[in-house]
């Protein structure tokens, strides 16, 4: 049991999801990632919300995956602006963006269809999975 928690926290330590708390967090990230060409995929939630927080895990998965694309969770109710500003109004929903532009938009808890999805948009970008 013990070797299954230390097991859980080092794979808590080692998540790639960057976290959103703040407009100013939102803007240092996305202008960052926006200046070095660094493809963005940002997952709208609510903790509310149980099919955003079904897609948790498979978010961190991808992130895991796509090791040169950034990926942020913007929690709705901790960002409102952020949220208003990207006129999200369903959870869960994906943005993928490049160069300051949302390329792509995703609405709902589907696995299989954001995985197509972000798998296409880093190949359209000719970025490498690791």
């Amino acid at each position: 049991m013990k070797e299954m928690e230390e097991a859980q926290h080092d794979q808590h330590d080692k998540s790639r999801v960057v976290n959103i708390d703040s407009v100013q967090s939102w803007d240092f990230y996305f202008n960052q990632a926006t200046n070095q060409g660094c493809p963005i995929v940002v997952h709208f939630t609510a903790s509310w919300c149980m099919p955003s927080v079904a897609m948790n895990p498979f978010f961190e998965e991808l992130a895991s995956t796509f090791q040169h694309v950034l990926f942020l969770s913007v929690d709705v109710d901790d960002v409102k602006e952020v949220a208003k500003r990207m006129e999200i109004k369903a959870m869960p929903t994906f943005l993928l963006m490049r160069e300051d532009a949302v390329v792509d938009k995703f609405v709902g808890a589907n696995p299989e269809e954001m995985r197509k999805r972000v798998d296409g948009f880093v190949q359209s970008m000719g970025v490498d999975a690791a």
